[in-house]
């Protein structure tokens, strides 16, 4: 094997790559100038001896850009310009010539975030970059080495990448093979193990014993194992694979590995806390001694242990590179006010175990974030709509507003609230509470009992029902049209042949709601107890979802009638093809609901924080261990740190539970986050709302009255 790295047949020059000769590590040569003296007109212009892509940055970035001996960690804080110091690192890097941009590897998490990356880099040289092959994804990158190297784990050069849906039917044909109950082993819950087990890079021999019994009788390892072997036969391969076969591949060639670490002279991580144990694997054994690698990222936002992410690999990556790692710190902060710097430094130094890292910035304010406790969660739905009407009232436009929380369905009264009020939003983290499958059946039986011929509704409805296909449920819908009481018509008609005792249930239950006896709200707790049984059936995230429609029938306590709460929702009728939350168009105004997890890397000027206690942040399932708490504080951290100019926390007194004790469903008084004890409380404007007003008049006549009836009281001992 050729000792050249170049010269190998595998690393033909790149479409745009300069040309250029074998190089010896120990002495790299200059890269080319690329697009006709790029790099000389870069250079030329300088800033008292400055070049101008350095230009603006401060010490710390500086330090950050310019260090390239050993292996380096910046840690970057939250708006702290991170993205502007890995990519003007990489021009640097170009442009003092210690190497040719396809001798660089560039991790991004998103292809997204490479194109930007790459379009930056263009500008920080003055001109295009040419020939980085090397930049992109984990998983990008994994598919560029297996397509060179495919025959060394059995594949071929064309082999395909199945998506979740493909390798969740594959999954379901090797269980039906085996002779399984599929239902009671989802096809889905499996493809989750096998993901969780190859982001951890275990093979199917290498499992834990027991996680192996865990599933399908103890088969997990041989399902695993025909799994794979599927896999193979179909020339294919899934996410996982596009990181675990690069691995394979370097243990089978020890000098393929070689050939790739001398190939490679940088590499550099975005968002080094989000990576899982085998990405820093394929790390390591590209660059064991850390020479020439650089991670970049944020121990205090490793929010993703969910996707098998772990913040060991950044808090130990100092350990493993000792004493060589250069640690450059940077938490000049660009991006919030100082008392929102500070109250969010507070809640992170209660850490167990982080990076001294304190943000601070040249931004000062007089305004403090506020802690806001209201009533329940109908008083903070309407004390953020106000608070951003008022906000748009004062020139800030709803985009520049967002509303954060921890899971999903906590946004469920807000988006009734909004939507009442004709308040436009857009939902990212999931869909819409009022656009989702399972909350649209539920508000179907309810529009189908109120008005027995809306066929939208009973189409949608019908079709819940096992053995009730769309002519089905079209020949009954024409049944009852031709009818004068159409519930009566629906109660006389023959089951359809595979519906079974489902369809009586459904009748009954059509009937029930017809004669308005249950009264209302109670009649959306009969439709919820209808459905559940088919929520289980047709959702494996049933219990989930079932959180959804308690919130549901909660909100619909608080409407008179049956008819003036579908009315005053104001939704189109639910169809069969509406299942998915449409975004609004670019030009219009919408204030922006999130998941935390989802508004990671985002910002805005005005920020609320949605149900700041404890079993909301930290989440009730997420307190098991000390790692998970620890994860909840940095999740609430985050949130935080997206603030630019305003931050609202919101603590609710009453929070809606449901089946979480022998009682069942009920209010239960909550207490503020414990991530934010009574010493933080200094960090804060605490307040109440909504605010009472105090009458002057009737208050001085108050007190006037008292001191009346003491003069009286004093006359009488004379």
């Amino acid at each position: 094997m050729s000792n050249s790295f170049d010269d190998m047949p595998f690393f033909d020059e790149e479409p745009g790559d300069a040309p250029r000769k074998p190089q010896q590590p120990a002495a790299p040569a200059r890269a080319p100038a690329a697009g006709g003296g790029i790099a000389a007109r870069a250079m030329a212009a300088r800033d008292g001896g400055r070049p101008d892509y350095l230009t603006g940055l401060n010490p710390e970035q500086r330090e950050a850009v310019e260090t390239l001996e050993g292996p380096v960690l910046v840690l970057a804080g939250a708006g702290t310009g991170k993205t502007r110091v890995l990519t003007t690192r990489i021009a640097h890097i170009l442009q003092t010539g210690r190497a040719f941009p396809s001798q660089i590897l560039a991790v991004t998490f998103t292809n997204k975030a490479a194109r930007e990356m790459k379009e930056r880099i263009a500008l920080l040289v003055g001109g295009a970059v040419e020939g980085m092959p090397w930049l992109g994804t984990f998983h990008s990158i994994g598919v560029k080495l297996l397509r060179r190297h495919a025959e060394l784990v059995g594949l071929r050069s064309d082999f395909t990448i199945l998506d979740t849906d493909d390798v969740i039917r594959l999954i379901k044909q090797i269980i039906q093979a085996e002779g399984l109950d599929d239902k009671r082993w989802p096809a889905k819950q499996f493809a989750g193990m096998i993901d969780t087990w190859k982001n951890k890079g275990l093979g199917p021999a290498d499992i834990p014993e027991g996680d192996a019994r865990a599933f399908a009788n103890g088969r997990g390892r041989d399902l695993y194992f025909a799994y794979q072997n599927r896999l193979s036969t179909l020339n294919a391969c899934d996410f996982g694979d596009l990181l675990m076969h690069p691995i394979a591949i370097f243990r089978k060639q020890p000098d393929l590995l070689k050939e790739y670490h001398q190939k490679f002279r940088f590499i550099l991580v975005d968002e080094y806390q989000d990576t899982n144990r085998l990405q820093s694997s394929i790390l390591l054994a590209l660059k064991p001694t850390g020479q020439g690698l650089t991670v970049v990222g944020d121990d205090a936002q490793s929010i993703y242990s969910f996707r098998a992410a772990t913040v060991r690999n950044i808090l130990d990556f100092p350990a493993s590179f000792s004493p060589a790692a250069n640690i450059v710190t940077l938490d000049r902060n660009y991006r919030s006010t100082q008392p929102i710097l500070a109250a969010a430094n507070a809640v992170i130094d209660l850490a167990s175990e982080r990076f001294t890292k304190n943000l601070w910035t040249e931004r000062e304010s007089p305004e403090r974030p506020r802690l806001v406790t209201v009533r329940d969660e109908n008083d903070q739905a309407r004390y953020v709509a106000d608070k951003v009407l008022d906000n748009r009232e004062e020139g800030v436009k709803l985009k520049s507003q967002a509303v954060l929380f921890r899971a999903s369905h906590h946004s469920g009264p807000l988006e009734v609230e909004l939507t009442r009020r004709n308040i436009p939003f857009v939902k990212f983290g999931g869909l819409k509470f009022l656009d989702s499958a399972h909350v649209k059946d539920m508000l179907a039986a309810l529009r189908f009992a109120q008005n027995p011929r809306d066929r939208v509704a009973g189409f949608r409805l019908m079709q819940i029902l096992p053995g009730v296909g769309p002519s089905t449920a079209q020949k009954v819908l024409d049944q009852m049209a031709d009818d004068a009481s159409p519930i009566a018509a629906l109660a006389v008609m023959p089951a359809p042949p595979r519906s079974g005792e489902e369809w009586t249930s459904f009748v009954s239950t059509m009937q029930e709601l017809k004669t308005g006896k249950a009264g209302w709200p109670a009649e959306i707790e009969l439709v919820r107890r209808w459905y559940e049984p088919h929520l289980e059936r047709l959702h494996e995230d049933a219990s989930a979802r079932l959180a959804d429609l308690v919130q549901l029938e909660q909100i619909a306590g608080g409407y008179a009638s049956r008819e003036r709460f579908l009315t005053e929702l104001t939704l189109d009728p639910p169809d069969a093809t509406s299942d998915q939350a449409g975004v609004p168009l670019l030009d219009e105004d919408y204030l922006i609901l999130s998941t935390i997890h989802s508004a990671k890397g985002q910002e805005w000027t005005k920020v609320f924080m949605l149900n700041v206690i404890d079993g909301c942040i930290p989440s009730d399932l997420a307190v098991g261990t000390t790692a998970e708490i620890e994860e909840e504080r940095r999740l609430l951290y985050v949130a935080m740190t997206r603030a630019k100019d305003s931050l609202d926390l919101v603590v609710p007194q009453r929070f809606f539970t449901y089946g979480q004790n022998s009682q069942g469903d009920r209010h239960v008084y909550a207490s503020r986050s414990r991530f934010i004890p009574a010493t933080l409380l200094q960090f804060f404007e605490v307040c109440g709302w909504p605010q009472v007003k105090t009458d002057t008049a009737a208050a001085q006549q108050a007190r006037q009255v008292r001191i009346d009836v003491g003069a009286r009281m004093r006359g009488m001992w004379r």
